[in-house]
């Protein structure tokens, strides 16, 4: 939920920026600052005998015997005790589940007697602080507001993990309200949580406002993990951590029972260590939901252009093991996992989205040398004619869709939450100012209340304003133009420092097109600079996840540039 600071009315690093990143346990206070940085020194980490383990791993692990669902949850705990609570202390978890063991135990039990449901079962996985679970953990999205609250059930992508045998280890904190309480926030910080911290640089921002799923994911303290965009808030904390995320076409993941901002932009996706993992993951999320209408046709085809003529495909499922478990098959994305996948593409290079960092443009050019070497045919520039003519209208249907969205979603919470409207979560910050707003206001909350219904013919406007010049006059036109698989850019710059008194910025990033288009975006670890991660985004059309997918995946085999971060104090000196 971040939008690039030079493409757009009011900056969405800083609207939605500030509720990307968040804090830790449940009920902390937030923090004074971020902890001062003596010098580059390595922290005292302990070696970790999963570090950059993948679900495939985990999995033989089991089928041998040599580990269980329980035994691999335990040592996940342990490490988020040492790594996450004490040591570099990164905060990136808000809460643990305390069913945790007793389910994992169960899904043992089944695996000796039935075999196991799928690819993942048994698996840990963390989810943000925004997704409802009907369970004894919390959903706040971050903010004191809603502790206590109980949601009448599990949010549709929970359930979905349930059924396949995924162990929901805990919850990752969040920019607080996913970054859209205030303007000057600082990504990583909620009220609830405090501040997350990024684990390659302890004084660097984690982005959001998925910040906790990325610095949980890139630090080894779960498999893999699930973060929610509106603009930029999987993909940019994927950039500053050093993993892979994954921001799907709006409608292919459920968003049924997550806080929302933006129904006509919010999704929810991957963060994973490897593309095969993200793969993995999302087909287990995707589903048609009674209760999120957009997404009744996603998952049972994809787009899939051949040269830019577009055609339709079958989503070839994934088949889950046993006999009772066959009422439904997952759509399987690990059958566009090619190594050669580059070959003969067509990717076009957004160099509008280029240009904010000599050595990000340094580590993009060596990127398109690579996908060149792999096979594929680069056009650059590949520009989207319509990047610079958003204006304030993203502005506007954000505002005006989170009012609506929020007060929806909390009167389906009744008399289950202290709160029930945006004004009274406004009215509880003032009286709680010492605790929800040491740092910066709300003045997005107060614009947002502001706004009318969504019959508004401003709102209407500008959503169709919005729509038409990032797809049709946008993504589409440049694609059709050039014939073009994909598109791609810097995900973003490397992490700025964390800074409580002016909030968060950064130079630059390529969320908002396909984040406004509602459009999947891929990115993948790029190179670093400084030794902080920077990433690569592989985006294009509505519904073309197996597409790039292929690609993000030959770029990533061709490349292996993600590294173990090595949670130093600062960035260091040189590269």
């Amino acid at each position: 939920m971040t939008e690039p600071s030079n493409h757009s009315g009011f900056n969405r690093r800083q609207f939605l920026r500030a509720g990307m990143f968040g804090g830790a346990a449940a009920g902390a206070l937030p923090l004074a600052g971020p902890a001062p940085a003596k010098s580059a020194a390595k922290q005292s980490v302990p070696s970790f005998e999963f570090d950059e383990v993948t679900i495939a791993t985990l999995q033989a692990e089991m089928k041998s015997g040599k580990l269980t669902a329980r035994s691999i949850a335990t040592k996940y705990l342990a490490r988020i005790d040492a790594i996450d609570k004490h040591g570099p202390a990164v905060n990136s978890i808000i809460e643990l589940n305390p069913d945790a063991l007793t389910i994992a135990d169960a899904l043992d039990r089944e695996r000796r007697e039935k075999g196991p449901r799928g690819p993942l079962h048994g698996i840990p996985v963390l989810i943000k602080d925004n997704i409802a679970t009907r369970d004894r953990m919390q959903t706040t999205a971050g903010s004191l507001a809603l502790v206590g609250s109980v949601p009448p059930k599990d949010a549709f992508i929970v359930k979905k993990l349930r059924d396949v045998g995924a162990v929901i280890l805990g919850k990752t904190n969040l920019s607080e309200w996913a970054n859209i309480r205030s303007s000057h926030s600082t990504s990583g910080w909620s009220g609830r949580g405090g501040q997350t911290h990024n684990p390659y640089a302890l004084d660097r921002n984690p982005c959001g406002s998925s910040s906790g799923s990325g610095v949980a994911v890139a630090a080894n303290l779960c498999a893999v993990a699930i973060g929610t965009e509106t603009d930029g808030s999987i993909v940019c904390p994927a950039n500053a951590n050093g993993i892979v995320g994954i921001k799907p076409t709006v409608g292919l993941v459920s968003r049924a029972g997550i806080i929302p901002i933006a129904h006509s932009q919010d999704t929810a996706g991957p963060m994973a260590r490897t593309v095969t993992d993200a793969a993995i993951l999302l087909g287990a999320l995707v589903g048609a939901d009674p209760d999120d209408p957009a997404t009744q046709t996603s998952g049972r085809t994809y787009v899939y252009p051949d040269r830019g003529q577009d055609g339709l495909r079958e989503m070839p499922p994934m088949r889950i093991e046993g006999t009772a478990r066959n009422k439904g098959l997952l759509p399987d994305y690990t059958t566009f996992l090619d190594h050669n996948g580059l070959a003969g593409a067509r990717i076009g290079v957004v160099r509008k989205l280029c240009g904010f960092h000599e050595a990000v443009d340094k580590l993009m050019n060596g990127a398109i040398d690579v996908m060149k070497r792999q096979g594929a045919t680069i056009v650059d520039p590949a520009e989207i004619a319509t990047l610079n003519q958003l204006g304030d209208t993203e502005d506007e249907v954000l505002l005006s869709e989170f009012k609506a969205d929020l007060n929806a979603y909390l009167a389906k919470l009744g008399g289950a939450a202290p709160v029930h409207f945006l004004a009274d979560i406004i009215e509880f910050n003032e009286q709680h100012r010492e605790k929800e707003m040491p740092f910066f206001g709300q003045d997005l909350f107060l614009k947002a209340q502001l706004k009318g219904s969504l019959n508004r013919k401003e709102y209407r406007d500008a959503l169709n304003k919005s729509k038409t010049l990032m797809r049709a006059q946008g993504i589409d036109a440049v694609m059709d133009q050039f014939k073009l698989d994909a598109l791609v850019a810097p995900t973003g710059g490397p992490a700025c420092l964390t800074d409580h008194i002016c909030g968060t910025h950064s130079l630059g990033d390529s969320a908002t097109p396909a984040a406004v288009a509602g459009y999947p975006n891929i990115t993948v670890p790029m190179g670093f600079v400084f030794g902080l991660p920077v990433g690569i985004s592989f985006f294009g059309r509505a519904w073309s996840e197996p597409t790039l997918i292929k690609l993000a995946f030959a770029f990533e085999q061709a490349t292996q540039h993600r590294r173990t971060p090595r949670f130093l104090a600062t960035a260091e000196a040189a590269d």
